[in-house]
């Protein structure tokens, strides 16, 4: 019954797919939707991509090891770097009327910059989407028993086609419906399983000392260890293509600003609910905390301690989570390869062919993704791995590119090179201190000596090429 419910909603998911490619009619249509959601489709989707399963099978892991502590670099990361977003980039982004992340550093930089960009932010896809990949792998093994090789198989495959067909249509609509999912079946399984204790507070209460405390110990590595759990996602995403994928993606500026604050507040709310089926389990099934690291805790214990009605709605729960971070995830490097690496060296290239070859891009994402998942078994780790070359490389020309009139192409040039080398440098070596802190540091300062040494005109081309741009109707939600 449950296996049957799980194969009907992955068919009606690949439904919606084929539906929505009725919707395209040219490549915007893929990759933006049309440039016609509303502010709450844009906080919905961001929402949906980011809700992936490690917020519900690694963060309450984390959170019943470490305490607070365990879930600041997720929960409070989200939180700052998508509220960043909403109040200093998305409408600095908007108004260029551009695709991708990558189509900034062109305007701003050169399209040599925009080139070696574009291969780092793809490549931060990578260990993302096999997270996803493998997330949904190990709930298939525990659902059906599928051996997780096969579970990433079927997973690429799924996601694959429904984002193939139907592009940022289907991820939008698909995203809405199971972000319903994801917030009813969470809260039916909390309020089940919170019906067998004596309730929250007494579960909160029942806390080991400096469980909730959220300072860190003395000493200055433990703080430098602190402040890094709070950056790597709450700026270290800033730059992310995902995110403004479906800011561009709306009807007017505001809608995507308002968009990304709405998505802010969604993932900080919902994902209180898995920490606190994470803490009843760990009063009622402690044995539980033992499989696979803590990670299918909660897939265990639902799977096993559960009626049929409430499995069903986990379940379909998870599995949107799941699908929804994977489409929005393997959409956006395939834009970027498409609009960053292939158009502006085929000029002659029609929108057409354009769109024909993005979607191949989605299946190349896919395949590349399902080879990492096989290579790694932490659906934490690759999910952190995967913002490091954000920071190192694209966050700090980024920024300064959007706010400094003094950076300069020979500036962006030097954060990048120099940001990379340090963190390689320092990862190789095994710092004690984060590699990615170390880089991100050479990245700022190479920024600032490069500009002054190297000053050009970029900033002015940027700005007459930026006010040149199409005005896109401010339409708002």
């Amino acid at each position: 019954m449950l296996t049957g419910a799980i194969v009907l909603y992955i068919l009606f998911t690949l439904a919606i797919g084929f539906w929505a490619s009725t919707r395209i009619r040219k490549t915007e249509d893929f990759t933006l939707a049309g440039r016609s959601l509303s502010a709450t489709f844009v906080g919905i989707t961001i929402f949906a991509t980011w809700f992936g399963p490690e917020l519900i099978m690694g963060v309450p892991a984390y959170f019943i090891r470490d305490g607070v502590k365990g879930i600041i670099t997720d929960l409070f990361g989200n939180l700052i770097c998508l509220t960043l977003v909403g109040g200093f980039y998305a409408r600095q982004m908007y108004r260029l009327n551009i695709v991708t992340i990558n189509d900034f550093f062109r305007l701003r930089y050169g399209p040599a910059i925009e080139t070696v960009t574009s291969l780092a932010n793809v490549f931060t896809y990578f260990s993302w989407i096999a997270a996803q990949f493998l997330a949904l792998a190990l709930l298939f093994n525990t659902l059906i028993g599928l051996p997780v090789g096969w579970g990433i198989i079927a997973a690429a495959s799924i996601v694959m086609v429904y984002t193939y067909v139907g592009g940022m249509w289907a991820v939008s609509i698909t995203d809405l419906i199971q972000s319903v999912l994801i917030v009813t079946g969470l809260f039916f399984v909390m309020f089940q399983i919170v019906g067998e204790t004596d309730g929250i507070i007494p579960i909160l209460e029942n806390r080991p000392e400096g469980f909730f405390n959220l300072l860190p110990e003395p000493g200055f590595y433990s703080w430098m260890d602190y402040l890094s759990m709070w950056l790597v996602f709450g700026i270290g995403a800033i730059p992310a293509q995902e995110i403004y994928q479906r800011v561009l993606s709306a009807r007017g500026e505001q809608a995507g600003v308002n968009g990304a604050y709405l998505s802010a507040i969604l993932l900080f709310v919902i994902g209180l609910v898995p920490l606190v089926l994470a803490l009843c389990i760990n009063d009622i099934y402690p044995e539980l905390l033992a499989d696979n690291e803590g990670q299918n805790m909660i897939p265990a214990m639902v799977s096993q301690y559960t009626s049929l009605p409430v499995q069903i709605m986990f379940f379909g729960a998870l599995i949107s989570a799941i699908l929804s971070t994977s489409s929005g995830a393997m959409l956006a490097p395939a834009t970027v390869i498409g609009e960053n690496l292939i158009k502006p060296h085929f000029k002659n290239i029609t929108d057409r062919q354009l769109l024909h070859f993005t979607r191949l891009c989605v299946i190349l994402v896919a395949v590349i993704s399902a080879g990492m998942a096989f290579a790694n078994t932490s659906i934490h780790g690759l999910v952190v791995d995967s913002v490091t070359l954000l920071l190192v490389c694209l966050l700090v020309p980024f920024t300064f590119g959007l706010y400094w009139k003094k950076a300069s192409s020979g500036g962006a040039w030097a954060s990048v090179i120099a940001g990379f080398i340090v963190w390689l440098i320092c990862q190789r070596t095994g710092t004690r201190i984060e590699p990615w802190m170390f880089g991100l540091a050479a990245g700022f300062v190479a920024m600032i000596f490069g500009s002054l040494l190297l000053p050009d005109g970029s900033r002015a081309q940027f700005e007459r090429a930026r006010d040149s741009r199409t005005p896109v109707p401010a339409a708002e939600s």
